[in-house]
Parts: structure tokens; sequence; C-alpha cells
């Protein structure tokens, strides 16, 4: 609990730097910290750490996929947003 604390603190300072918030990498360090803490949460709490490894793969396989095709998204979707701001 405490390292989940830990890492939300760390997010929630990271959104009060205004020059951070504006650099390329506000975003990427959000989701790596998001994703760690989903990856303790899961891995500790729900118990997968501890199970066989079948549901572990029925577990991460998914969520590759959706992951990857968030990303994908959030690429595909970030560079036409840019080039319609700047259309306008």
């Amino acid at each position: 609990g405490v390292i989940l604390t830990l890492i939300t603190v760390a997010e929630v300072w990271a959104y009060y730097i205004p020059s951070f918030v504006a650099s390329r990498g506000f975003v990427p360090t959000l989701l790596i910290l998001s994703a760690v803490k989903f990856v303790l949460v899961v891995m500790f709490y729900m118990h997968l750490k501890y199970d066989h490894r079948l549901f572990r793969v029925l577990f991460t396989g998914p969520l590759i996929i959706a992951m990857t095709t968030i990303v994908a998204l959030l690429f595909l979707f970030g560079k036409l947003s840019a080039r319609v701001g700047a259309l306008t």
C-alpha cells in the first residue's frame, strides 16, 4: 500500500510542475507510473503472482493487445489533432 501511495504522490506531484506538464515526457511518464501501479495491484492484491502460469497468460495476453491498441490510437489521433489544430 505504501508503494502505491508513493507512486500516486509522484503522479500528482508531476502534474503540479508546469514545465513538466508542457514537456513531451509528461504523458509517457504518467502512463508508465499508472502501468506500474496496475501491475502491483494485479500481482499482489489479486494474487496473480501466486496463481498458475496459465492464468497469468490468459490475463496478460489480452492486456497487451488492449494496451497496444490504445497506444496506437493515441498516436493516430494525436497526429490528427496536431494537423487539425494547425489549420485553425
